[in-house]
């Protein structure tokens, strides 16, 4: 399976109700591919997925799966706080015909790198898919070492990680393990370029959703090797970057995405509608200046 390049994050368009839209997820997942995403993954941490019901991640899963058509691969996030719910769910997505899942380092429960090494195993033997590890300490307050990634690939359905620590001695570290059959997906769209210079084949993004042609290009350059681009490109995404890091994702996503036409910018609790009117407008700015909301008819 060749997952690399731009790989978007999806978020989950709420109606004003709560309710999953589907017409407006439907017409993100066109935006997508008309602007160049190379893969999908769905009910991960941007598409709210610890706050999706059961039967709301078999609609959604499903209804991704049917309008991509196996145009791009379609990953599945299946992570729990537990290895037993997380090998139930990854063989749902499985059933529902995933292509992949991608399975967060079980949070709050804080295991050691032994309790992290034997979950992952168990998934990966159980769970029915191809399995993604996914680390990103700032969510889960556990590190998944490189030490542990390195043993880990040895078992043959766990084909990458998506890495999410960006201090460059983690790069570096993570791209060291790249072999073909196990892949570095960046996790972070701030380190992403050098991630991808380093050997990374592509990038879990948040920001794509909101602007996946300009996500396309950063990538494109990275994986050619061309840092004077990959410069270029982030110099023209930096103000959009920081417009969505001024609170926890995807609040400024969902935000974003309503300026768009894709959904109501709703969230459901504990998250919580950006309220800042000038956080507001720097992000309506800083996607302006990237043409973005010409793109969404």
């Amino acid at each position: 399976m060749d997952i690399r390049g731009s790989i978007c994050a999806l978020a989950t368009p709420f109606a004003a109700d709560g309710a999953l839209d589907l017409d407006a997820f439907g017409r993100l997942i066109d935006y997508q591919l008309a602007h160049g995403t190379q893969a999908l993954v769905v009910a991960g941490s941007t598409g709210e997925a610890h706050m999706l019901e059961p039967d709301e991640f078999d609609r959604l899963l499903g209804f991704a799966l049917e309008r991509a058509a196996g145009r791009v691969p379609v990953i599945a996030g299946t992570g729990e706080a537990g290895t037993a719910g997380t090998v139930a769910q990854t063989r749902r997505a499985a059933a529902l015909g995933a292509d992949a899942a991608l399975v967060v380092t079980p949070y709050y429960v804080r295991p050691t790198q032994e309790g992290l090494r034997r979950h992952f195993l168990e998934v990966a033997e159980r769970g029915g898919l191809p399995i993604i590890l996914y680390n990103v300490p700032t969510r889960t307050a556990c590190d998944l070492q490189p030490a542990t990634v390195a043993a880990l690939r040895e078992h043959p359905r766990i084909i990458g990680i998506k890495e999410a620590v960006p201090d460059a001695s983690r790069v570096r570290a993570i791209a060291a393990l790249v072999r073909e059959d196990f892949s570095y997906l960046s996790g972070d769209d701030g380190s992403a370029g050098e991630a991808m210079l380093a050997g990374a084949a592509g990038t879990i993004s948040v920001v794509a959703n909101l602007v996946p042609a300009a996500f396309r290009a950063l990538c494109d350059a990275a994986l050619a090797g061309d840092q004077p681009q990959v410069a270029r490109h982030y110099e023209r995404l930096g103000p959009l970057l920081e417009a969505i890091a001024v609170a926890p994702n995807p609040i400024p996503v969902k935000a974003g995405l309503a300026l768009l036409g894709l959904g109501t910018g709703a969230l459901r609790l504990p998250l919580v509608a950006l309220q800042d009117p000038s956080a507001h407008a720097r992000l309506r700015e800083a996607m302006g200046r990237l043409a973005t909301l010409a793109q969404v008819a």
